[in-house]
């Protein structure tokens, strides 16, 4: 694709405006029943069989019997339905009947702070890393008990007042519940707490959640008499201020494997971590608290029994004393060392790609054939082309390709009779797997002729269902060196196929550097980029697909001759497809203010009939990105294709104005997550 705009003769395209609002956005309360209300024929998806990740059981104090509940289990007794709306969402989490409720996309609670008041037996799991509750959380009141809350992120119901007062927003907030799980969720920035366990809630479990951005993360107690028992491991606590957690009056408080994290730098500084009051007994156990002022303190009253914990540039009170109890008279449980938190829960802590998807996944992962690679002999095979090409054709099952840590310089190429195929880095970092190549649009091919910008691809993918997963895919072509070479168009990675998923990858360029295209224009090409970084100057995300970029950070890099310019995406989406959605994403870089467009529409080709869209929402915007974010490309205007925003935030984010369209609450709600993968759900393996 062309840096410069095209100068070829042909008609103008002619199409109506799209509908875009380009006043403030309607305020949620009026909004609300357009966004939100079932629709006409829309049905809620009843699963046909009980998917077995429903079949899990808590562990911790979750899993002990008592007031007449045996474990926790949450609804697997009863049917499997998936929601989308806040509606349906209300309906079955407050029915009586048990329900295994799997949420499909992003939910936004109307009003903002609502939490919906969850009713015994029920498990309430994320589809993938898809479902999201936006402005509110959930309640569980007097009695409600045998709940699970699993695999979800619960965010943004922050007012903007830090220690806010006046806003009783929770994630998850409980009044005399008991037997609860709460495990794999990401928690972040609501009004008051992350996780409430008040008014003698008990047999409570918290597990692999990331909990962060918040000034109070997570509070228990509230009350005089001596009865929560809580267990409470390997949880991610990172940039909160206080309640980490704050535990009062808990007969039993059991404390392992967690990272408590405090930036350097930030805004955001932690006042204490662990918090022992009133007449709690908690035991401590292996955890890493990480540059956390007053790291663990105590009551007088209370009790702190420490044993095995790092403590890394923290200051203040640390504190213990008193006796408390032996957790495993109670249950099970192995520890990890808590040297190795930070990896572990890097890995693990939060939702997760394979939790809420079928069985079948589940067993094709299982069932998966593995390939090795490495560079010095000790894999099956020196080359990662070497092992797709053992990849048998037609292959009906998943063939994980497993990369052992090293640079490899080779092209590689993913033909589409090879579907099912996962390239995997074994490293401990994304960094630690590198495949690199340096071909440009003009680079000469060998018998003649170029390369040209697709043939480019370090990484080239033609086959459904790949899978790319903790590597570095780049093109390190040298601009400066090679100023005579008409195209510098130089494509790390380029997919054209459906149901891709890149998961935790870096792909590294200048131009061009991430090409998502289709196989052929009358195709479906769908591709979810998550947990990523996406790196490069001009036109760096491109392409005919049907692509999601979400909960990844989108790096702007200067050009070679030091200068900051460039634009971010370049969609050339066909008519009544989707293009390109970021979402839930960072876009930044060391490059000057108001230098960067978030998109132009291409016309490959220069054909009018194509449609291309990009919408850019909830997310951060730098300073480097302009007041009017989008430009035209090759005389074609971006305003007569689809080009919008929605509740951006950061230095480079701005009002609505004719040249900067914003979705109303309604549109927003058409332009989800699961509105782009269309019925597919991304699963790890």
């Amino acid at each position: 694709m062309s840096e410069l705009p095209r100068t070829q003769h042909r008609s103008r395209h002619r199409r109506a405006r799209r509908a875009l609002v380009t006043g403030i956005p309607l305020a949620l309360a009026v909004a609300g029943a357009l966004a939100y209300g079932v629709a006409p024929g829309t049905q809620v998806q009843a699963s046909a069989a009980t998917p077995s990740w429903a079949s899990d059981t808590a562990d911790g104090f979750a899993s002990v019997d008592s007031l007449g509940q045996n474990g926790t289990y949450g609804g697997r007794d009863g049917r499997t339905v998936t929601v989308r709306t806040l509606a349906e969402l209300e309906k079955y989490a407050t029915a009586a009947e048990p329900y295994v409720i799997v949420v499909a996309g992003v939910i936004d609670m109307n009003p903002v702070g609502k939490e919906i008041k969850v009713q015994s037996d029920k498990t309430i799991v994320g589809q993938g890393t898809s479902g999201h509750i936006v402005g509110g959380g959930f309640f569980l009141g007097q009695g409600v008990h045998n709940v699970i809350i699993r695999n979800l992120t619960i965010r943004d119901a922050y007012q903007g007042v830090w220690n806010d007062k006046e806003h009783d927003f929770d994630a998850i907030q409980m009044d005399g519940a008991h037997h609860v799980w709460i495990d794999h969720n990401d928690l972040r920035r609501m009004a008051d707490g992350l996780i409430d366990v008040r008014k003698d809630s008990t047999n409570v479990t918290v597990s692999w959640n990331k909990l962060s951005d918040n000034n109070k993360t997570f509070g228990i107690g509230w009350t005089e008499n001596v009865k929560t028992d809580i267990t409470i491991h390997h949880n991610w606590i990172r940039e909160t201020e206080q309640r980490n957690p704050s535990t009062d009056n808990a007969a039993h408080a059991h404390l392992y494997n967690n990272w408590l994290e405090d930036a350097p730098g930030t805004a955001i500084n932690s006042s204490y971590g662990n918090y022992s009051r009133g007449a709690t007994r908690m035991v401590l156990e292996n955890s890493y608290f990480q540059g956390v002022r007053n790291p663990v303190i105590k009551d007088s009253g209370a009790a702190v029994v420490q044993r095995g914990s790092v403590f890394s540039g923290t200051s203040g009170r640390n504190e213990s004393g008193g006796t408390a109890f032996d957790p495993k008279t109670y249950y099970p449980y192995t520890l990890d060392k808590a040297a190795d938190l930070p990896s572990v829960l890097k890995a693990g802590a939060g939702p997760r790609a394979s939790l809420g998807t079928t069985a079948a996944a589940s067993a094709e992962a299982a069932a998966a054939t593995t390939l090795t690679v490495a560079q010095d002999g000790s894999g099956q095979y020196r080359t990662v082309q070497a092992a797709v090409d053992a990849v048998p054709a037609n292959n009906p099952s998943r063939v994980v390709i497993a990369v052992k840590p090293g640079t490899y310089r080779e092209v590689v190429k993913v033909p589409s009779n090879k579907p099912h195929v996962t390239i995997q880095g074994t490293g401990a970092s994304r960094k630690d797997t590198t495949i690199v190549y340096n071909n440009a649009s003009g680079t000469p091919k060998p018998g003649g002729g170029t390369y040209g910008t697709s043939g480019s691809a370090t990484v080239a993918v033609e086959a459904d269902d790949f899978q790319a997963r903790n590597l570095t895919v780049s093109n390190d072509f040298d601009e400066a060196a090679n100023q005579s070479l008409s195209g510098h168009q130089a494509v790390a990675l380029r997919t054209a196929a459906d149901r891709v998923f890149l998961d935790r990858i870096i792909v590294s360029g200048d131009q061009d550097t991430l090409l998502l295209d289709t196989a052929a224009k009358d195709r479906l090409g769908r591709v979810y980029v998550g947990d990523s970084y996406v790196i490069g100057n001009v036109d760096f995300i491109f392409g005919r697909a049907t692509a999601v970029v979400d909960r990844s950070v989108i790096t702007l890099k200067k050009r070679w001759n030091g200068t900051s310019a460039g634009y971010v995406t370049a969609p050339s989406t066909a008519a009544n497809r989707k293009g390109i959605l970021i979402a839930n994403s960072t876009v930044t870089g060391d490059v000057a203010a108001g230098s960067f467009h978030l998109g132009r529409p291409w016309h490959a080709g220069g054909d009018a009939s194509l449609d291309p869209q990009t919408t850019v929402r909830n997310t951060s915007l730098s300073a480097a990105v302009k007041s009017t974010p989008w430009t035209d490309m090759s005389g074609f205007s971006w305003k007569d294709d689809r080009f919008a925003e929605y509740r951006n935030s950061g230095a480079g984010s701005g009002p609505a104005s004719a040249d900067r369209p914003q979705l109303s609450d309604a549109q927003a709600a058409d332009q989800e997550i699961a509105d782009w993968l269309a019925g597919w759900t991304p699963t790890a393996s």
